[in-house]
């Protein structure tokens, strides 16, 4: 089954629902899914040097109760997956095109999962910055990729024509928010749903398929 995920490495709910599309594939063992992930830039505008997390918060949601009780409310929808989301340790808010575009190359490597993985963990668990080159190249040596050879790439301009189109092209279909996830290019859900809410999903394209045959 190919399912397409449009999401963006700095949205923690398409961190959380990550962990609810693995803990329903869990449940459905007869089902080998084929994920590819798509970009989408939640901050489209953001400065490519990023911006100190704490001026974006600001500039975003205003006074800080509101913020903190967004984060409160993310943080035990995480735990209930299983991810100790740690917003306090994240200094900067990256511009997250690079980060697509490792996403893409390593896709085509056969890493683009384990990439996809390292980056969710390594921006809202250690905070690190995702708009680092260094950093990036990192968490891709981390995910079986080389140092080098990925940080060679990402000083190139490969890629980056195809991400901003895909982005855009995402827009365009009227995907105006994420993750979305989308199952062999006929059926979509939009936002970190419960594992439950993808079992109807997995039995029409099952059903669809067989109906093929």
């Amino acid at each position: 089954m190919r399912i397409d995920i449009i999401s963006d490495v700095v949205c923690p709910w398409c961190f959380i629902g990550k962990r609810r599309l693995e803990k329903a594939l869990g449940a459905r063992p007869d089902i080998t899914a084929e994920i590819t992930w798509r970009p989408f830039q939640l901050n489209p505008d953001m400065p490519a040097q990023g911006m100190l997390r704490a001026d974006y918060i600001a500039s975003k949601f205003g006074d800080s109760g509101h913020s903190r009780r967004i984060h409160q409310t993310i943080g035990e929808t995480g735990a209930s997956v299983g991810i100790d989301f740690a917003f306090d340790r994240i200094v900067r808010s990256p511009n997250t095109r690079n980060a697509h575009r490792l996403i893409r190359y390593a896709t085509k490597e056969g890493l683009g999962g384990a990439v996809v993985e390292r980056l969710f963990r390594g921006y809202f668990l250690e905070g690190r910055d995702l708009g680092d080159l260094d950093t990036l190249a990192t968490i891709a040596d981390e995910a079986g990729l080389g140092f080098e050879e990925a940080r060679a790439f990402l000083d190139s301009n490969a890629e980056r024509d195809e991400i901003i189109a895909e982005d855009r092209n995402a827009r365009r279909l009227g995907v105006n928010a994420v993750p979305c996830f989308i199952f062999e290019s006929q059926y979509s859900i939009s936002g970190a749903q419960e594992p439950e809410f993808f079992y109807p999903v997995f039995d029409l394209v099952k059903n669809g398929a067989a109906t093929a045959k």
